[in-house]
């Protein structure tokens, strides 16, 4: 039983990592008059894509500051704040509780740079 549950857990991750694909990917775009073969690069998916979803939750980051304690800047890590900034706010106790209730404010109402 063990062994059919393993084969199957390894032949389910294989089948999820053999999926995605590398970039550069060439794609071609056909039109009526001719073929137009088109390199796309990860910097034109990457513009592509709007600078506001940048695929974190709000809900998430509060819940790390209530559940971690807001000393540990657990929201922080998660919503990309440059480390240094989180070693400071952990050294300092988030500036004796005032970045802690600022940085709530700022999650709750969609005002922090991450989200």
């Amino acid at each position: 039983m063990k062994i059919k549950l393993l084969l199957s857990a390894i032949a389910i991750f294989m089948t999820m990592t053999a999926a995605y694909a590398s970039f550069p990917v060439k794609r071609a775009s056909v039109t009526t008059e001719n073929t137009i073969t088109t390199d796309i690069s990860q910097e034109d998916v990457l513009e592509a894509i709007p600078a506001a979803s940048s695929g974190k939750d709000k809900w998430v980051a509060a819940a790390l500051w209530f559940v971690l304690g807001w000393p540990f800047a657990a929201h922080r890590w998660y919503l990309g704040s440059p480390w240094y900034w989180n070693v400071l706010f952990i050294i300092t106790f988030a500036g004796i509780g005032v970045w802690a209730i600022v940085d709530i404010i700022n999650i709750l109402t969609d005002n922090w740079d991450g989200l």
